[in-house]
């Protein structure tokens, strides 16, 4: 004889697990009477969970939609399926990367040894082809997103861009998600200011525990601020670029956010830099558009050498 709670756990598994079930039905599989199956489905619509009723000797239960999200049982292969999932999730850019990071953090904490060990398996066990996004470390980028959400600061071991490893305490802010790399936006409690952090270089100790109350950023501001910091702090070269197509065309064609003025209808003003003017130069010759420069003699040069090159490959060919 199960217990009630145990009992009503198996019940929800039940129910969960298939569309229809008549009052006989559990009770067989629960091993008691309809009575007592009547008794636990008020206890579970008690509990928030939408449990539709059909009348009749045919009659049955019925796992319904609800107005709230009710918790879910999921068995071994669920779980790790869902984990890998949201793992998944996470490195794309499809508007939910934060949330797919709680829910995976969420998820981690109670997942047993067994099946965490499933999921890094099949994690090690994948490859990523090159070129594709970088290999994150989940676990950083849960803990990251975790403390945003509950408002708790944060402590971590840094990684500077020269090597040296620095303790931060911070109040984490908002995740950034820049082509391969997601960065951290956060206020630095020990400098009294705004700083931005490369999540792939950070420790997350454990859990501080210390609540905060968030600091007032426009939140359209957000992606502007940590592109401005991270550009002025890892390019060697700035240009400023006239490109001849429209501002949204070329915010689609270039993934990456940099600053995009509207000139008129058909041309905008594209900042932007890099370490390399070369790679830059080729970079933005992918667009297949024409360009000015406007500032940024390196950038100017860059293209005149892909030019000349280009010409050489290009041999005899008629030029129109």
């Amino acid at each position: 004889m199960w217990e009630t709670s145990a009992r009503l756990l198996h019940l929800l598994s039940l129910l969960q697990l298939k569309r229809d079930w008549t009052s006989s039905e559990l009770a067989g599989r629960l091993e008691v009477s309809t009575r007592t199956v009547r008794a636990d489905i008020s206890r579970l619509r008690s509990l928030g969970y939408p449990v539709d009723a059909r009348p009749g000797v045919a009659g049955g239960y019925r796992l319904a939609a609800g107005t709230a999200m009710p918790p879910l049982l999921l068995d071994d292969d669920e779980a790790v399926a869902v984990a890998v999932g949201l793992g998944v999730v996470a490195t794309r850019r499809l508007g939910v990367e934060e949330t797919s990071l709680t829910a995976l953090a969420k998820l981690a904490q109670v997942l047993p040894s067994r099946l965490r060990r499933r999921v890094e398996a099949m994690r090690e066990a994948t490859s990523v082809v090159p070129g594709a996004e970088l290999p994150l470390d989940l676990a950083a980028l849960g803990a990251v997103a975790t403390a945003i959400r509950g408002h708790e600061r944060l402590r971590f071991g840094y990684t500077k861009p020269g090597g040296s490893e620095e303790a931060r305490h911070t109040e984490p802010q908002r995740l950034v998600a820049w082509g391969p790399l997601w960065y951290l936006l956060a206020w630095d409690l020990a400098r009294d200011d705004w700083r931005v952090f490369r999540v792939d270089r950070m420790v997350p100790h454990p859990p501080t525990g210390a609540r905060f109350r968030p600091r007032a950023i426009p939140e359209d501001k957000v992606v502007e601020f940590v592109v401005r910091r991270v550009s002025k702090g890892a390019w060697r070269y700035r240009a400023r670029v006239l490109v001849h197509a429209p501002a949204a065309e070329v915010a689609a064609k270039i993934l990456a956010p940099v600053d995009i003025e509207p000139v008129d209808g058909s041309s905008c003003l594209v900042e932007l830099g890099s370490d390399d003017p070369g790679r830059l130069a080729l970079w933005m010759a992918q667009l297949d558009v024409d360009l000015e420069v406007v500032e940024g003699d390196e950038l100017a040069e860059a293209f005149d050498r892909l030019a000349r090159r280009f010409r050489r490959a290009a041999g005899d060919a008629p030029t129109t």
